[in-house]
């Protein structure tokens, strides 16, 4: 099996890539609800004091500053934990944010699973479910750095509001040098017939693994990165359920309200029927652990997918 090179911390290349847009606009400024140590916001802060502003435990106190700074013409930042910003900060964001169509760039930190041992009170398993029902705003799951790299750059010139989640896991890379990121526009990493995975944010890297492992028992998987939520590329999930024989979705969130039944609702419509899971977080107490210890628990690691992709083909 091919081995993948290990990167960095999705949350760092965030941090890293915010700086230098940063040095050559001003009018970026970053809002966090003290998290600049958890956001890896501490090098920006020393090297652009005057374009970082703290609100302390405040989430829906951050929302409300970074509407009013959009609204000024300021480039906004608000970094905040994602399983905070998505329910403490809900109103704010439905009201101030998409309904007023500021364009802050909302920044969920440690999301899904990511905060692991600290339990289920600071794991972000909802936000998918909770913004994809609000109008006006687009959602991106990064996969890896260079989707991180490429999410941030776009966000930044972005006139609508957006919410982006990272994980604090440095995380393997699975594109190619010279891939093309557009928002909307899914990415296929890895070509196949048999099984169809659509991942989302670092569930990716565990889908592209788990093909790895099918290909030594002869069976061939796509590997698609569906790194924005909403809009979705309904046109790539059609395409990849007309070639497979089987789909798996598969996200750092709950079976309910996410990428998977977006996938589903989209193929029940179009009127594609074919064998089908949705792989996620169930609907019960999570477990306590580190993120790979809870993906293990949930079938969400490569031995697990490539599991589950068998018996989806064997009741094709």
């Amino acid at each position: 099996m091919k081995t993948l090179e290990l990167g960095k911390a999705n949350l760092e290349v965030f941090a890293d890539t915010l700086i230098e847009l940063a040095k050559k606009d001003k009018r970026i400024v970053v809002v966090t609800s003290d998290s600049r140590g958890s956001g890896k916001l501490v090098p920006f802060a020393e090297q652009l004091p005057d374009q970082i502003i703290e609100v302390g435990i405040a989430e829906q106190n951050l929302v409300g500053v970074a509407a009013g700074l959009a609204a000024a013409g300021k480039k906004v930042f608000a970094v905040s934990p994602a399983c905070f910003l998505t329910a403490r900060a809900l109103e704010q964001i439905k009201n101030d944010i998409c309904y007023s169509d500021h364009p802050v760039k909302l920044i969920g930190i440690s999301a899904g699973v990511s905060y692991g041992a600290l339990g289920s009170t600071h794991h972000s398993l909802f936000d998918f479910a909770v913004l994809r029902a609000i109008n006006n705003i687009s959602i991106l799951a990064p996969a890896d750095n260079f989707e991180t790299r490429e999410s941030v750059k776009l966000a930044a010139e972005m006139l609508q509001p957006v919410y982006i989640r990272f994980g604090k896991r440095a995380i393997e890379h699975v594109h190619r040098p010279n891939a093309d990121f557009e928002p909307g526009k899914a990415i296929i990493i890895r070509e196949g017939r048999d099984v169809a995975f659509i991942a989302t944010g670092e569930t990716v890297v565990q889908s592209l693994l788990a093909a790895q492992l099918l290909e030594q028992k002869g069976i061939f998987c796509r590997v698609v990165s569906m790194h924005t939520i909403k809009p979705l590329d309904e046109k790539i999930i059609f395409e990849t359920a007309k070639k497979c024989k089987a789909l798996m979705t598969v996200e750092e969130h709950l079976v309910y309200g996410g990428l998977g039944e977006a996938c589903a609702a989209y193929l029940m419509q179009a009127g594609v029927v074919l064998p089908f899971k949705i792989v996620g977080i169930r609907d019960e107490y999570t477990p306590t652990g580190s993120q790979l210890e809870i993906f293990k628990e949930y079938g969400m690691t490569a031995e697990g997918l490539a599991g589950t992709a068998i018996k989806l083909i064997e009741k094709k």
